[in-house]
């Protein structure tokens, strides 16, 4: 029988701001956020909207839910988080 450990985080915010801190590499295994018409999160590897955006999702009230697969997307100088027209966002990470 096999044994397994995870090293994963959660985060959550309701709002744009600093997700992950600069000094910190990580990598997003999963992301969920509340929708309503025309929602969109970006995350960029950084500390502010000016950074390098690494992803983008559009939905609508169907809220989102995605799961990487692999080893994540590779943040390498934190995460900054920009929400449009969603209450909140959740994700995992290592």
């Amino acid at each position: 029988m096999a044994s397994y450990s995870s090293d994963q985080l959660v985060a959550h915010a309701t709002g744009d701001g600093q997700l992950i801190p600069a000094t910190q590499r990580a990598r997003i295994t999963s992301i969920q956020a509340a929708g309503v018409a025309s929602s969109v999160i970006k995350l960029y590897n950084g500390t502010a909207n000016t950074d390098p955006l690494i992803a983008e999702y559009k939905f609508n009230a169907e809220g989102l839910e995605v799961y990487v697969p692999g080893s994540g997307i590779l943040f390498d100088s934190g995460v900054y988080l920009d929400l449009t027209n969603t209450t909140g966002v959740t994700i995992t990470f290592t």
